[in-house]
């Protein structure tokens, strides 16, 4: 293996300049002949940049997809104000489709609206599968083939979790808001009756795309129907995956 502290170094560039989390074989792929570093020897190296950087304004995380730099979540604010964005705003109907979604996947529009006792929008699904944080994943074998719906890797990145099971544990009739706020996403006292198209503006959430590598989620035309799109963002955890 080459000097441990040239790869090392190597693997510290390519994370921060990386536009998306690097898997511990991206990270490999960057090395060639027999000298290249194995995949323990990259992961040892990541838990040293872990451990480096545990204290500052940024660190090191596992996502779904791979490893990133983010910033902190408790910086967040600081940085939207140095930003000028305004904090993401996503509707309690948008967020109670995707819970469903999230811990009983796969299911239909259907099963959606038996859990929530009303009609799923078209706007909240187009929403959801516009982000990439759902995607199709084949039909129930009944009349109609209605079209099943799961979670993705994006969904993961976004909220910071390696898999679903790292989701906050799931109790009968759990309340939307506790869950949000296990997920960074706190959801503030709603000053008019919610319904699937009022808007729910939480300054508290995390600003995930910029930070994870400053690519701007392009917005929908009609996205305000159901969440407003943040400008480009950069972490999962503080406000990216």
């Amino acid at each position: 293996m080459k000097d441990k502290a040239q790869i090392r170094n190597t693997i510290e560039a390519a994370l921060f300049s990386a536009e998306e989390p690097l898997s511990v074989r991206d990270l490999q792929s960057m090395f060639s002949g027999a000298c290249a570093p194995q995949p323990e020897d990259i992961q040892a190296m990541l838990d040293e940049l872990t451990s480096d950087y545990v204290g500052r304004g940024i660190e090191l995380v596992r996502v779904a997809n791979g490893f990133r730099f983010q910033t902190r979540q408790s910086y967040s604010q600081a940085l939207r104000k140095l930003r000028e964005s305004r904090p993401p705003r996503y509707s309690k109907a948008l967020l109670e489709t995707l819970a469903i979604i999230a811990y009983r996947q796969p299911v239909t529009r259907g099963d959606i609206e038996e859990v929530r006792g009303v009609g799923v929008s078209t706007d909240i699904m187009r929403v959801l599968l516009e982000r990439d944080w759902v995607r199709q994943v084949g039909s129930r074998e009944v009349p109609g083939r209605p079209a099943l719906y799961s979670t993705t890797a994006e969904f993961l990145e976004y909220f910071n979790l390696e898999s679903v099971k790292e989701l906050p544990d799931l109790a009968e009739q759990r309340d939307i808001g506790e869950i949000a706020r296990e997920l960074n996403i706190i959801l503030p006292e709603p000053v008019t009756p919610a319904g699937d198209d009022d808007d729910v503006e939480d300054p508290n959430l995390p600003d995930r795309h910029q930070d994870a590598g400053g690519q701007n989620p392009e917005p929908s035309s009609e996205i305000n129907d159901t969440a407003e799109s943040e400008e480009s963002m950069r972490t999962a955890a503080d406000g990216g995956g």
